[in-house]
């Protein structure tokens, strides 16, 4: 709620910080230009910085995938997939066409969901993978615009948000995960943070100002929350116990507040509204979600993780100072420290030397207040002891595991160093306290226009500058480049040796093959591959590998392990598979191996060549 001066028309020149730049009324031209630019210039280069600092991504869009011909394998089918079952037949959205005959098999891994509308672009082999590309590179655009906005809408300066920005969104231990896009894809968790905040007008430099309350910004924030959600519950889930918490809290204060002060504070039927609408869409997305994966359970029991998944992939401290390998500055030096890790992909943590010191100068010197500097500082310090899992006092309890045995569906996060998110992130806003306590002058007092409170808004200009020759002069001029530095340095932590291998084509006999299909060599990470060549089409194949292995998948390598005999025939005709395809390049060191001289003759069967792969019709 906004006041004017007593008399004072409705003019521009009378009104409040607080309307200058958020009450934008028709013809109010000039009134928020700056904030359209900044947002313009942050999107840019947030676009431009991400192209950088994931190339060689985008050299070579159609023929590489960044990591390894792994899980991005496997993901790239995923996006395809959603996009192309929600256009085609939407019902048969969570039976996939691998893993066949079982079903909810697009519910055997997180799904990336809500890439979907990627996943409508172009069809087809080169288009998923091209689409996989794009993502990569987006993907680390909105993390870094994501931690922007929310250390913006916490009180720092724009320097302040460029550092957090790419403190979290580059962090090295993100280069460990360079084949995990449900993992990266994490800028939603600090873009609803921002909206929500923004919405319910709370900051950490200024707490809670009623008057900058915007109820559209609150149920944004809810729908971005819904949306992160939908691209998996392994990193979504942490933000889901995170928000239940986060409006307890609040519902907590401003009850007591209402029965201290003996009057209701402002809150607003329309915010209200925002949160209780966006508040069920994010819940109602959750637990639907929620639904699909208790029905794989029931139909998979196998595929439930116990807490040895956790125990396993608990890092040491060490795990916190330590780099992955994929980190151009730090790789190499920290290749002795990555030895003590017994799973360097999940336990090599380290958020970043620079956002380290930064962080830890900001509990000291800082813009945001003491109160809430450590408060920081304590959300650092519990979301790394959460990230230690079961190495905390030797057990893990209290700690992470007992989350997990506490907190529904907390047991299937096996991996607590993901928890690195959150220190990442509570690192880099604590960095953006200090960085915009050092900003020049100048660039704080046009940070601090529209924060201002009312009774300031017709305070007499400031003395003006000192000479030239002062130090105080020679300050704002310097500081800039001075400020540059950790800018150059976090970013230099940011750069990457991720290797970008070259993606095998599908074979053409895949699309003379009937389906049901098998595709031989059947069996680990190459039938993320053959998921893959499926988007030529989605034929279904049996062929599939996901968070955990169905029954009928181990069953199914063991009767065709002798393909083509009787007893393979005889079974692959009982599941109903029609065809089976083969491909010798790929059988060496399996027990397909030399399957191009095995005779057919009296089973019943064809084979065809077609350019070296060979199709078996059933």
């Amino acid at each position: 709620m906004t006041t004017r001066s007593t008399g004072a028309p409705p003019t521009d020149e009378h009104a409040k910080p607080e309307q200058a730049s958020d009450d934008r009324r028709p013809g109010d031209r000039g009134r928020w230009r700056w904030p359209r630019l900044e947002w313009t210039v942050a999107t840019l280069g947030s676009l431009l910085l991400a192209v950088v600092l994931t190339w060689p991504t985008l050299r070579h869009p159609a023929t590489t995938i960044p990591g390894d011909l792994g899980d991005p394998t496997l993901q790239a089918w995923q996006v395809a997939w959603s996009g192309h079952a929600l256009l085609s037949d939407p019902t048969n959205l969570w039976n996939s066409n691998t893993f066949y005959p079982e079903r909810y098999t697009y519910a055997y891994s997180d799904t990336l969901l809500g890439y979907a509308p990627f996943g409508m672009l172009g069809s087809g082999f080169e288009a998923a993978v091209i689409r996989y590309n794009v993502l990569y590179v987006l993907l680390h655009a909105l993390a870094f615009l994501g931690a922007y906005a929310l250390a913006r809408q916490l009180g720092a300066n724009r320097w302040g948000g460029a550092f957090a920005g790419i403190a979290w969104a580059y962090a090295p231990w993100r280069l460990a995960h360079s084949g995990h896009l449900n993992i990266l894809s994490s800028g939603g968790i600090a873009l609803a943070l921002a909206m929500l905040a923004r919405g319910h007008g709370w900051s950490l430099r200024h707490g809670y100002r009623p008057e900058r309350r915007r109820p559209g910004w609150a149920l944004a924030g809810w729908l971005v929350a819904a949306w992160q959600i939908s691209l998996g519950f392994g990193i979504g889930l942490p933000l889901v116990y995170f928000l239940l918490a986060a409006v307890l809290v609040a519902a907590g204060c401003y009850g007591w507040s209402w029965w201290r002060k003996r009057e209701r504070p402002p809150f607003g039927r329309r915010l209200l509204l925002a949160d209780l609408g966006g508040g069920a869409v994010f819940g109602a997305v959750t637990l639907l979600l929620g639904l699909v994966y208790l029905r794989v359970v029931d139909l998979n029991p196998q595929a439930e993780r116990t807490l040895d998944w956790t125990k396993m992939f608990s890092p040491p401290l060490i795990g916190f100072v330590t780099a992955p390998a994929d980190s151009w500055l730090w790789g190499e030096r920290h290749a002795a420290a990555r030895e003590q890790l017994s799973w360097p992909p999940e336990m090599a943590l380290l958020p970043g030397m620079t956002v380290i010191g930064l962080a830890a100068a900001g509990l000291f010197v800082s813009a945001f207040p003491f109160r809430h500097r450590i408060a920081l500082g304590l959300g650092v310090l519990g979301t790394v002891l959460l990230g230690l899992g079961a190495t905390l006092g030797g057990d893990g309890d209290p700690g992470y595991l007992t989350l997990s045995t506490l907190l529904p569906g907390w047991d299937a996060l096996r991996t607590p160093g993901r928890m690195m998110h959150w220190t990442s992130l509570l690192l880099a806003v604590l960095a953006a306290g200090l960085v915009t306590a050092l900003a020049p002058s100048s660039d704080k007092a046009s940070d601090k226009a529209s924060e201002q409170p009312s009774d300031q808004s017709s305070a007499p200009p400031s003395d003006p500058l000192p000479d030239q020759s002062s130090p105080r002069r020679w300050t704002r001029m310097l500081m800039p480049v001075l400020l540059l530095v950790p800018l150059a340095l976090v970013t230099l932590e940011g750069v990457n040796r991720t290797p970008h291998p070259t993606v095998p084509r599908p074979p053409a006999a895949m699309q003379a093959a009937p389906e049901p299909m098998l595709v031989l060599p059947a069996g680990g990470v190459g039938d993320l591959t053959v998921m893959l060549w499926t988007t030529d089409g989605f034929p279904r194949v049996t062929n599939g590998l996901g968070g955990f292995e169905p029954v009928t998948q181990a069953q199914t390598r063991i009767a065709v392990a002798s393909f083509p005999d009787a007893g393979s025939v005889a079974y692959l005709r009982g599941i109903g598979v029609r065809s089976v395809l083969a491909v010798p390049s790929r059988a060496a060191g399996t027990p397909w191996e030399g399957i191009e001289a095995r005779p057919v003759d009296g089973l019943g069967i064809t084979r065809e060549d077609h350019d070296g792969a060979l199709v078996y019709r059933l």
